[in-house]
């Protein structure tokens, strides 16, 4: 070994330029000799565990008699049915409501919980199975069945339930029910596995002929290969050679120039061998794959389906469906040689005008080109020139295809050549810039740990994009999660300032309802929470206030007062002090709604609504009263309105009055009658 220039014989051959950190000197131990006391790690984990204080545990409550029992479930109820006011859609809160009323033996109240549940969305197939379940379990059969019957009309698609139904019957013994539901079933043509369990019913009582039934029509309603050689190993398993040969020959004369056709074959031909008859079996391409020569399995498999689809792609060499099919027929031969082939032929045939939808589905030939030579062929330099000769012949200054760039690099990466893949997909936002390609290349990045690579990305995107709200929270999210708090809020800041942003109200936190009145997309991610719920976080309270009014400023949507009121009710303060604020936000949006937007009232009366729920929410500290004098009276009126053919027609619709309108209606009434009293007096006198 090199002996160290510096004196350090740890560091061996190596020179103090080959390494960058010093390694630290190895712990000296003075004192080698055991200890007068030895510990075991049993003895360690006993104390440990000796030591452990108990678990806290809430205290029991113990019901005495019945008027606390009463007391209790009107309790639960009640925290039950508020939870629902506030999450109605949220499925598991139902249920749990249900399953309580269930363990108090209240089995009336629990199937109207679960009436109302499904009355919120019965197409939650859960829903059905934990009501039916339920009814089970206590032995309400009849219920039950009721339940099951309903969920099965309502939701035909989904096996389980018809399962779960069959299941029930035949442990009852009710054979014949069973019988009757599977018939129900395969009226609506369900997949193979529905076919074939009922099949199986039916074995397990020994109904052959009711199963060869069944198998009869499952073979018309799946013309399948698959279908039909379960078929013939059912005749062949009960020892009907005849009818099993009968089945084979019908599925030949069906599904002879199917594209599974050779596996129905192969079949037929071992069928043929286990009943000895071998001159039968090389009737059949399968068989001669055992005896015959290669020209001869190629031209009985192969020949007529290369002649037609040949005929095909020779009068519309644009079809590129045909072409598909074609190289799907060449690939399960396996010859690398006419695969390349037809592959060139195929992708030679450019569409003739350079429109986006005629090169759809050409593109897809490429790509199926490229991933053939990366799997199939293994030829990694034939795999980069169809990658490379297809980005050359798009025309990216009319249109690209995102899909062809980010397949170019990820092979690139799958190759461990990373400056490969960032070429291209430098090229790719050089030439063709596009969202996908974008996120992308930065989710590469980040996973690679290059922040500034990624700061970079994002600066480009947004110069390409400004008007993308997604580009501007991703961007302030990484921020966020590096703990730059004044990039990421600087970032938001640019981001609302922008003028022609596509979606501002989802960087500023409108909820779902309120995009959708403005004709708005709502996208399923953290946009509209996106730089409100950061001051949250970080809790500026203060700063998300002042968002709160800039955003008033520039809508007085409905929903921005309710979820601005939302925040002040549980900003983290004094709760009386949360309280005030919140009202004051109703009272504020009170008067906009009433001196600046009269014609709102349906929007006004949600608000009061709003308000009332929320005071009910505070308990003691909430006050009703406040809410309950401004609620208006809701009149239903008609409206002469015009159909499209002319016609004249009413509408009924929902008008709202409100105190103060009917306070002015009365007075109106009264000055009305003032002045008929005045001319009956003048016209008296005048008699």
């Amino acid at each position: 070994m090199a002996s160290n220039k510096d004196g350090d014989p740890s560091l061996g051959y190596l020179t103090r330029k080959d390494i960058e950190v010093k390694l630290p000197r190895p712990t000296r131990v003075k004192n080698k000799t055991p200890a007068p006391i030895q510990i075991t790690a049993e003895q360690i984990l006993r104390e440990a565990r000796e030591r452990q204080e108990a678990d806290i545990r809430p205290p029991k409550q113990k019901i005495t008699d019945s008027t606390e029992l009463g007391d209790y479930r009107l309790r639960k109820r009640k925290e039950f049915e508020d939870l629902i006011r506030r999450v109605r859609w949220n499925i598991s809160v139902w249920i749990k409501y249900a399953q309580w009323e269930e363990s108090q033996k209240d089995f009336n109240r629990a199937r109207s919980v679960w009436e109302r549940a499904l009355e919120v969305d019965y197409r939650n197939h859960t829903l059905w199975l934990k009501y039916a379940e339920v009814e089970m379990k206590n032995k309400f059969i009849n219920h039950a069945r009721n339940v099951w019957d309903r969920a099965v009309t309502l939701l035909p698609r989904v096996d389980q339930l018809w399962y779960k139904y069959i299941h029930m019957e035949e442990i009852l013994g009710n054979v014949a029910g069973a019988r009757q539901i599977f018939e129900r079933w395969m009226g609506w043509m369900p997949d193979q596995q529905g076919w074939l369990s009922y099949i199986k019913f039916e074995l397990r009582y020994n109904e052959v002929e009711r199963a060869r039934g069944i198998f009869e029509r499952f073979v018309q309603c799946h013309p399948k290969v698959s279908a039909w050689i379960r078929y013939a190993k059912f005749e062949m398993k009960n020892g009907e050679v005849a009818r099993a040969r009968n089945v084979y020959e019908m599925a030949v004369q069906k599904l002879a120039d199917d594209e599974e056709a050779e596996m129905l074959f192969v079949a037929f031909a071992e069928f043929e061998e286990k009943c000895k008859e071998t001159e039968r079996a090389r009737k059949f391409v399968a068989f001669e794959k055992q005896y015959g020569d290669k020209e001869g399995i190629e031209d009985a498999i192969v020949g007529k389906r290369r002649f037609q689809y040949e005929d095909e792609v020779r009068k519309n060499p644009l079809n590129y469906d045909a072409w598909f099919d074609y190289i799907r027929l060449e690939e399960s031969v396996t010859n690398k040689g006419r695969i390349r082939e037809v592959y060139e032929r195929a992708i030679a045939n450019v569409p003739p005008a350079q429109e986006k939808r005629y090169w759809q589905r050409y593109i897809y030939l490429w790509i199926n080109y490229a991933l053939y030579e990366e799997l199939d062929a293994e030829d990694v330099e034939r795999t980069q020139e169809v990658y490379r000769e297809c980005l050359n012949l798009i025309p990216h200054e009319k249109f690209s295809f995102a899909k062809i760039w980010l397949l170019a690099a990820q092979f690139e990466i799958r190759q461990l050549n990373l400056n490969g893949a960032r070429q291209v997909l430098g090229n790719a936002i050089g030439k063709a810039p596009k969202d996908k390609i974008f996120k992308k290349y930065i989710e590469i990045e980040m996973q690679l740990g290059n922040i500034d690579r990624c700061r970079k990305l994002y600066e480009k995107y947004l110069e390409w994009s400004p008007e993308n709200c997604y580009a501007w929270s991703k961007y302030a999210e990484l921020e966020r999660s590096l703990s730059e708090t004044e990039r990421a809020r600087s970032i938001f800041e640019l981001a609302i300032a922008q003028p022609a942003l596509d979606m501002p109200e989802l960087l500023w936190k409108i909820p779902s309802a309120a995009l959708l009145h403005l004709g708005i997309c709502y996208l399923p991610t953290n946009l509209a929470q996106a730089y409100i719920d950061f001051e949250i976080s970080e809790g500026e309270y203060d700063r998300t206030r002042e968002l709160y009014e800039r955003l008033l400023d520039r809508t007085k949507h409905l929903k921005v007062w309710i979820s601005c009121a939302k925040f002040e009710a549980t900003a983290m303060e004094e709760q009386k002090l949360c309280i005030q604020n919140a009202r004051r936000v109703f009272e504020k949006a009170l008067n906009y709604f009433r001196m600046s937007a009269p014609e709102l009232k349906e929007e006004r009366a949600m608000l009061l609504d709003e308000w009332l729920d929320m005071e009910r929410s505070f308990g003691q500290l909430g006050d009703v009263s406040l809410v309950e004098p401004k609620l208006p009276k809701k009149l239903k009126k008609r409206k002469q309105i015009a159909s499209e053919d002319g016609l004249a027609g009413y509408e009924e619709y929902i008008d709202y009055v409100f105190p103060e309108e009917a306070h002015a209606h009365n007075l109106k009434i009264l000055e009305k009658a003032r002045e008929w009293k005045r001319q009956r007096l003048a016209s008296g006198a005048d008699d």
